[in-house]
């Protein structure tokens, strides 16, 4: 029997009504109070690459195919791969050097450990974790190489490694895990010369921040990068060009699994839901074969 399209909006416009006055799912943040992360001053960044050098060396990462002191590499815009944690890419957002040369900024670039990540919210194994201290941790032996959190991420860090088809893995900055545990600061931080990378407490790295933008307003721009992006990350940023300018994307400032894990809970926290929406969609198809089926029925 053909199901009349009228029968058929109001079944689904009633399941709508349905789903709107289900009471509301409170969203609760797990983000760590006042966690380490690190504080990067892009006026200070010279480009070196010893960050890289560093990231490489203490996650015992493979080599690259050109040396770290190569600056050729710089020429191109770079993203962190399996293989390289951490990249230094270079802009030239201007102003214009006493001689007429551009002048460049340099931007390092790897996971910012958000205060709520979405990749943990969209890892349906619990291979992805926050940690108290501040780190998002990956354990291997949960991932089931889904790649979620690569689709999640709203910067674009997980890298997936295609190049061991047995045991494939997400890779990612790990923000030097095992030297937190033994006191010690991240490779890239202990070993930046210009001091443009600094490690501390999250409090302390912002109230740091707001003091150099106050103090010399004519050198960076009124923006703490990852204060509230995201809903806040572990990385920030302060800069002396716009960071639009800096390969820096625009993300919301709320925490994105705040969104996601409402409208989950909403769906799915109740038995009728699921019921309701594979209904639905047994209708739709019902009625539009009926509808094949009989052409010339209204």
């Amino acid at each position: 029997m053909t199901i009349a399209r009228r029968q058929f909006l109001k079944s689904a416009g009633l399941g709508i009504a349905a789903m709107a006055a289900a009471p509301a799912h409170a969203w609760e943040s797990k983000a760590p109070d006042d966690p380490l992360g690190c504080l990067v001053d892009v006026t200070r960044c010279i480009g070196c690459r010893k960050c890289e050098l560093a990231c490489n060396q203490v996650n015992n990462l493979p080599a690259p195919e050109s040396s770290f002191e190569d600056m050729r590499v710089l020429d191109a815009k770079r993203r962190p791969t399996a293989g390289a944690y951490t990249v230094v890419n270079r802009y030239y957002p201007g102003p214009v050097g006493e001689r007429g040369e551009l002048v460049p900024s340099f931007v390092k670039v790897q996971c910012m450990h958000c205060q709520d990540p979405a990749c943990v919210s969209a890892c349906v194994t619990g291979a992805l974790s926050k940690k108290e201290n501040g780190t998002v941790h990956y354990d291997v032996d949960r991932c089931i190489g889904c790649r979620y959190c690569m689709i999640a991420c709203p910067f674009e860090i997980p890298a997936y490694d295609f190049h061991d088809p047995l045991t494939p893995q997400v890779r990612k900055c790990t923000f030097c895990l095992d030297r937190l545990k033994e006191g010690k600061n991240p490779g890239c931080a202990s070993i930046c010369p210009t001091e443009a990378i600094t490690f501390g407490k999250r409090s302390t790295l912002l109230d740091l921040a707001r003091g150099r933008i106050e103090n010399d307003p004519s050198r960076y721009e009124k923006h703490i990068y990852g204060e509230h992006e995201g809903g806040g990350t572990s990385w920030m940023y302060i800069a002396g060009t716009p960071f639009a300018k800096l390969g820096f994307p625009g993300v919301p400032l709320e925490p994105l699994p705040r969104r996601s894990e409402t409208i989950q809970h909403a769906l799915f926290s109740y038995l009728w839901s699921p019921a309701l929406l594979f209904g639905g969609l047994a209708l739709t198809m019902k009625m539009l074969t009926g509808e094949k089926s009989n052409p010339d029925k209204e």
